[in-house]
């Protein structure tokens, strides 16, 4: 675990300190460093500075600050200083994007400009505030900002922000600028799960307690929902038998409607679950090619960035469709779309490690998948015995997403995308076709 330090030193009367003499105190403050690993080079000049020096013009050079949760800042980089001129050219500096905002793109970065004196009493000329998500839209009149000080009209631009860097970018970077996440839920409602009237099911509806389904949809849907902008998500179920003929379906949507399966938020999805399983039959086998070529049709629609499609399955045992499911994963691997298995209750879940393809990557007819965009995880590895369900499950919720913005990474990078600093289009799927 990595850590920014700083500290201050106060004077200060210790009542156990030495007798007779004034101790001061030494404050340390820590932040716990973002996972962001990315180093931007950035270049600025600016214009018509104050004039500090009384024989010639001014010294200048700049410190950059990153703001602490706390409120106060802490100095991150200094340029060089450039001699007598009030027009100057800074050379360029690259810097590790941690330093600058800790990773948080829309943290405030203070920058000060200073004429620089030989006995280091700096004369103050001016200051200005940005976000590493505004220096990201690069040379633009977006980036031209006016330096407070003694003088008016005195002004900072950035000269330089290498657009080639981005392709390098974190997740952060893409969810900020281009790329609409579409979040949709698929889960078991095959026979196995046992009767949900009764306790032993894993779809019991316990007024008092939620039950296993339930409980990791809303671990993993709350973190995943903030990267959804509209908050309605697509949820379905598959392996039941539907009303009014009992035919049965491996991709039916939880709100009953076919033209318009969208679930308004986790509350929503929750909703229609509960209702789902006072309607449906519980029935079988358990296919998941269904839904994962159903998410996969979409995602084939918009292959240019600006979405990404995760696919949350929710499951109790064995799959029924291997081979199927298999080369729809293969398939699905080529486009914009990750695929998140929970499995719940106390079933063999060998073929879901399969389908992870962490130590082998999934393929099918001979040919292997582009990317391994499957993460599989069994719930019960995260039921706390002391019954500290928030600690439990918000563990549940980073292991299940921890491998997400890596997929999403590496099929921008094998695409040869850059993240758009212009907004994302609108988009949602037209849901026109028959569920079957």
């Amino acid at each position: 675990m990595d850590w920014h330090c700083r500290g201050d030193v106060q004077k200060h009367r210790y009542r156990d300190g030495i007798p007779g003499k004034k101790c001061g105190t030494i404050i340390l403050s820590a932040e716990e460093l973002g996972n962001c690993r990315d180093y931007t080079t950035m270049q600025f000049c600016a214009n018509k500075l104050d004039k500090k020096d009384f024989f010639g013009k001014s010294d200048p050079f700049m410190v950059f600050y990153r703001s602490n949760e706390d409120g106060t800042f802490t100095i991150c980089h200094k340029t060089e200083v450039m001699k007598n001129t009030l027009n100057p050219v800074w050379q360029p500096f690259s810097i590790p994007v941690r330093a600058l905002c800790n990773g948080d793109y829309d943290r405030t970065i203070k920058v000060e400009v200073y004429d620089w004196d030989r006995d280091g009493s700096h004369d103050f000329i001016g200051e200005f505030t940005t976000s590493y998500k505004e220096l990201c839209r690069g040379q633009s009149q977006l980036n031209v900002y006016e330096v407070s000080g003694d003088k008016d009209s005195q002004y900072c631009y950035l000269l330089r922000f290498p657009a080639a860097l981005l392709l390098t970018a974190s997740f952060p970077l893409f969810i900020c600028f281009s790329t609409q996440i579409h979040f949709t839920v698929a889960i078991d409602f095959t026979a196995s799960n046992g009767n949900p009237s009764q306790s032993t099911s894993l779809h019991y509806m316990n007024p008092y307690q939620m039950n296993a389904y339930a409980m990791a949809l809303k671990a993993v849907g709350e973190i995943i929902q903030d990267y959804d902008s509209d908050k309605m998500f697509p949820a379905l179920g598959f392996g039941a038998k539907l009303p009014p003929d009992g035919r049965v379906s491996h991709e039916f949507p939880l709100n009953g409607n076919i033209e318009n399966p969208y679930c308004n938020g986790m509350q929503g999805i929750l909703e229609a679950y509960h209702q789902s399983l006072k309607t449906v039959q519980l029935y079988g086998p358990t296919n998941f090619a269904p839904v994962v070529n159903h998410v996969a049709r979409y995602a084939a629609a918009v292959q240019d960035g600006s979405q990404y499609f995760v696919l949350l399955i929710i499951t109790d045992g064995v799959i029924s469709d291997m081979a199927q499911t298999k080369e729809a994963i293969v398939n699905a691997a080529k486009l914009p779309m990750s695929i998140i298995i929970v499995g719940v209750g106390q079933a063999e879940f060998d073929a879901m490690v399969e389908l992870d393809g962490d130590d082998v990557r999934i393929s099918s007819r001979g040919k292997l998948a582009e990317r391994d965009i499957v993460q599989f995880v069994p719930f019960r590895d995260y039921m706390d015995r002391t019954g500290n369900h928030v600690l439990s499950m918000a563990r549940l919720a980073k292991d299940v997403l921890a491998e997400i913005p890596d997929q999403l990474i590496s099929y921008m990078k094998s695409r040869g995308i850059k993240p758009n600093t212009d907004p994302p289009p609108a988009y949602s799927p037209a849901y026109s076709h028959v569920l079957c």
